[in-house]
């Protein structure tokens, strides 16, 4: 409801005349004014709520790429910067061959820029020792383009994984945390934890993906082209997860894609990258509504 709806509301409904007929204007008025001061309550919980979870109500940088630079034979990217704050879904789109993927393998330290700083939660990654940059990593859960599921383990055995490679767990708590998971996305954990990844759906298969990502409760979510290769319909589920990831988890997720659908959906800002640089970052909607020319093409042809 607009302001000034709210305002034609409050001047011509709350004021209205005492002879108006019992049980018609007057309690469609008592109604309206229920309904305004429930959303308004609704409001302000919320807006308390997102403010304790930032502690000081200042939202807190959680992933920073500041004036990045990196070469092969050519220059890949070219002064890169870009901010996730938490709870941030930030999708990063663009041709094929700009670097999309190149500027995950860089938040999860794969690859150092030869210019600029990486920064996760105000740490600069670039100059840390290879042990010091798994303990980063165990922050962060990756999702590969075509899950990257084991094909020799079952689905237990492959959420499984990163449980016993980096935790103490005991059995009975992985096998809780992998259930856990599991239903998270959906999946039922009895019928499908025994399986092996050729029995499943394609759709299935990037579930499971992200039940393994998710393993070790990272703060971080990071996604090759989640969605390519799937139907609508399991686009459409895979899209919800990552939303879901962010409204009940308040996990920061930078999320690669060539679907501007899913991208609209899911994002709060886009980065646009172009020619080796990022040309737009803002939200979908201001991205929808630019007038530069390189975006409306790139829209109209998506």
């Amino acid at each position: 409801m607009s302001d000034s709806d709210e305002g034609r509301g409050t001047t011509g409904l709350d004021d209205a005349p005492s002879e108006a007929p019992p049980g018609g204007r007057r309690e469609g008025d008592r109604k309206g004014q229920s309904v305004r001061r429930a959303i308004r309550a609704e409001l302000e919980q919320d807006a308390t709520q997102a403010e304790e979870r930032s502690g000081s109500g200042a939202p807190k940088p959680v992933i920073e790429l500041s004036h990045v630079n990196l070469s092969f034979d050519v220059p890949i990217l070219e002064d890169v910067s870009f901010t996730a704050y938490e709870g941030e879904t930030i999708a990063v789109v663009g041709e094929s061959g700009t670097g999309k993927s190149t500027a995950l393998k860089l938040i999860l330290r794969l690859l150092v820029p030869d210019q600029g700083t990486v920064c996760i939660d105000g740490q600069d990654i670039t100059e840390l020792s290879f042990e010091e940059a798994l303990r980063v990593r165990q922050k962060m859960g990756m999702v590969f383009q075509g899950a990257a599921l084991f094909d020799s383990m079952t689905v237990f055995e492959n959420i499984a994984y990163p449980l016993r490679e980096h935790t103490d767990m005991s059995e009975d708590e992985i096998e809780k945390r992998v259930r856990e998971k599991l239903e998270f996305v959906d999946l039922d954990p009895d019928r499908v934890m025994e399986q092996m990844p050729s029995e499943l759906s394609g759709g299935m298969r990037k579930r499971v993906g992200i039940a393994r990502g998710m393993a070790n409760n990272p703060e971080i979510m990071l996604y090759d082209e989640p969605t390519s290769g799937l139907d609508p319909l399991s686009t459409g589920t895979i899209t919800r997860l990552i939303m879901k990831l962010q409204r009940e988890l308040d996990v920061t997720s930078v999320v690669v894609s060539h679907d501007i659908r899913s991208v609209f959906r899911m994002a709060t800002r886009v980065a646009v990258l172009n020619e080796r640089r990022i040309v737009f970052f803002g939200t979908p909607e201001e991205m929808a509504s630019s007038d530069d020319r390189y975006l409306r093409d790139f829209l109209g042809g998506s």
